[in-house]
């Protein structure tokens, strides 16, 4: 069985074909990411949870792990008065059928063109794993849910110098080489250590975009392998000895 698993979660991480929105498909970069997402597939539903409806503000579905640890988020940072509000699940898990729908609503919209940067394809979004979810945080104080304005808010500050300590790291920091729209309501859960319960699982499924693409804040942070510079040496020219015997035959011969 253990043999089996790397194999079972390649099958369950390969991309659907439901990239179309009017009949206009969605072209696949030469890597296989689309508008630079990469591709994910969908959880099984029997592998999530229902978080508690206190912590989220729609229904929000996860793995085991993944609740469990963002319950403990939620509780301690609703006793911590730096965060200024309540911290709350937003949008967790999404099957491949409503990602789709988002998907083609954003784009489709007027008002969500420069948003529809960051809405994933259906089969390339983080969310589909069941490990994903959107922060938001309750005051408002009109910020509205998935928009930039919440880097402001203390509670965002508060996720980056904490949610690491829970697992949690941004995906879509400012600036990502992924080449995705800055995000800081978007975490995954990695779990807190390689040994953590579940968190095999879910680095491996994020195992290329935390190599290639490096979430900031991020836990255990994957170290870059600069390669040694390479050094030429310049061997020195082959002696000439055919001049050396004869300088030393005339040396000899003027000794003698």
């Amino acid at each position: 069985m253990r043999a089996r698993f790397p194999l079972l979660l390649l099958i369950a991480a390969t991309p659907a074909q439901a990239q179309l929105c009017n009949g206009n498909s969605i072209p696949l970069q030469p890597d296989g990411r689309a508008l630079g997402h990469l591709p994910y597939g969908d959880a099984a539903p029997g592998s999530l949870v229902t978080v508690p409806t206190e912590l989220a503000i729609s229904t929000c579905r996860l793995r085991p792990e993944a609740a469990a640890d963002l319950q403990r988020l939620i509780a301690a940072a609703a006793g911590d008065r730096a965060v200024e509000g309540l911290l709350y699940a937003f949008s967790c898990h999404r099957s491949l059928a409503y990602q789709q729908s988002t998907f083609c609503r954003t784009r489709q919209s007027d008002s969500g063109a420069d948003r529809a940067i960051s809405a994933a394809p259906p089969g390339h979004s983080e969310h589909a794993t069941g490990y994903a979810l959107d922060f938001t945080v309750r005051p408002a104080d009109g910020c509205p849910d998935a928009e930039a304005c919440m880097a402001a808010k203390p509670a965002f500050r508060w996720l980056v110098a904490n949610a690491p300590r829970f697992g949690f790291e941004m995906s879509f920091p400012a600036g990502n080489k992924q080449g995705v729209k800055w995000e800081p309501w978007h975490w995954r859960w990695v779990g807190t250590s390689a040994t953590a319960p579940g968190a095999a699982r879910a680095r491996f499924l994020f195992a290329r975009a935390r190599r290639d693409f490096a979430a900031d804040p991020a836990v255990d942070p994957v170290p870059v392998i600069v390669p040694p510079p390479v050094v030429r040496t310049i061997d020195p020219p082959p002696a000439d000895t055919g001049k050396r015997k004869k300088k030393q035959r005339r040396k000899d011969k003027a000794e003698r």
